[in-house]
């Protein structure tokens, strides 16, 4: 039953790892494709751990345990530092002058 779940949370880890891809293939300019990398990778991240923190857990002992809770505390860490990470990288390319996209034809300021 364990198997079950943890093949349910890898999948869906893999799920947003496939989407954060194809978001970042396909969106237009910089800006717009950080937005996948930054929200789909912590997301895939958290599940496909979670899922391997679960599949380390059983059958429980004190090391599957401690196993576990180290699993967790790599994506607590990826949560903070991931979206920091976007953030300050965006705050880059503003600085750099990287303008966002426009379709063709659109008018700029009011």
């Amino acid at each position: 039953m364990i198997d079950f779940f943890v093949v349910v949370l890898v999948a869906g880890g893999l799920v947003f790892f496939l989407g954060g891809s194809i978001g970042i293939l396909r969106f237009p300019d910089f800006y717009s494709r950080l937005h996948p990398a930054g929200k789909l990778d912590t997301s895939g991240s958290a599940l496909a751990m979670a899922g391997l923190a679960l599949f380390v857990l059983f059958p429980v002992s004190l090391e599957s345990v401690l196993t576990s809770l180290k699993i967790l505390l790599i994506v607590a860490i990826v949560f903070l530092t991931s979206p920091t990470a976007t953030h300050a990288i965006v705050d880059a390319g503003v600085r750099a002058g990287l303008e966002p996209w426009k379709k063709s034809g659109e008018k700029t300021g009011p």
